[in-house]
Formats: structure tokens, sequence, C-alpha cells
């Protein structure tokens, strides 16, 4: 089973790919994502990370359905793109690619998984209920975080300099 999704983002590719790429940040970034935890360093830079997000069911309600899985992760710079390998769990074996493409309004970020259940029927339940919804939803936020960081005025330039002085003149 194979599914895409994508979104346009009105944000340099560089700074979504630094606000993606930091797995551990991900509960404090985004509201679904309730734990990341570390299970290894691997020597090549690349983690392996067990993961919970909240499948929302009656957001209205504030109902939904915590979603675990184990993956192991690591970044690309050139080009831009986040891998995923899922291991154990209803997910084994899916792989993960997100590309992070410049455009001239900013970046489009595509997740492709790539899941190749035993059962088809299988790979299609879990695809359409739960990676689906999850990949739109944080997109959709990584989406909000990236434009309001890069509107605001001068936002890369202070993060480099030291912050303002409270003293007055």
């Amino acid at each position: 089973m194979r599914s895409r999704v994508a979104i346009d983002i009105a944000a340099p590719a560089t700074l979504v790919f630094d606000l993606a790429r930091d797995v551990e940040r991900w509960p404090v970034l985004l509201p679904h994502y309730l734990r990341v935890r570390i299970r290894e360093r691997h020597a090549d830079g690349a983690v392996t990370a067990e993961m919970v997000a909240v499948r929302a069911l009656a957001p209205w309600l504030g109902l939904g359905v915590p979603v675990a899985w184990r993956s192991r992760t690591w970044s690309e710079r050139d080009p831009l793109r986040l891998r995923f390998v899922h291991s154990g769990g209803a997910t084994d074996g899916m792989d993960v690619t997100w590309r992070i493409v410049s455009t001239p309004g900013g970046c489009r970020v595509t997740i492709e998984h790539d899941f190749r259940p035993r059962y088809p029927a299988w790979g299609t339940v879990i695809t359409r209920l739960f990676v689906r919804p999850i990949a739109t939803r944080t997109l959709a936020t990584f989406k909000s975080i990236a434009e309001a960081v890069s509107n605001v005025p001068g936002a890369a330039a202070r993060s480099d300099e030291a912050p303002p002085s409270n003293t007055q003149v």
C-alpha cells in the first residue's frame, strides 16, 4: 500500500526541515503527539524512537485513540529528506519518506508511506484510518508553526543574536 500526503508551506524549506527533523521535540511542537522516547542513538546519526500520537475521532469532544509505533529515523540535508522505517507492531516494515522541496512561495512537503504487510487489506485499514489522518495533522501543524515563525520580522536574523537587554538608556 502506497500513500502520499502533501502540503504547501509559505516558509523556507530549510526552516521546515529543521523543525521537523528534531523528532524529540515533536511532543512540544505537535499537540497530537503525546510522547517520543529515544531508545537508541546510532553511530550514523539515526535514532530508534518510540512514538505515540493521538488519532482524533471526535475532536469537538476531545476523543481520540492513542497510536504507538517504533521506528528508526534519520534526516538527510541534501536533498532535504526525513526517513522513518517502522519496526515491530501494526506498521512493521513501513517505509516513510518526507521530501521537502523549495518552491517560489516557500516549499512543498510530501510524506510518502510504503507499507506492504502480509495481508494487503490490513495495510488499507491502517493507512486510511490511522496513518493518513495523523500525517495530515502533522503537516498542517508544521505548516502553522513554520509560517508563523517565517512571518515574524527579522526572526531569522535575531535567532543568532544575543537577546535584547532590559536596560533603558
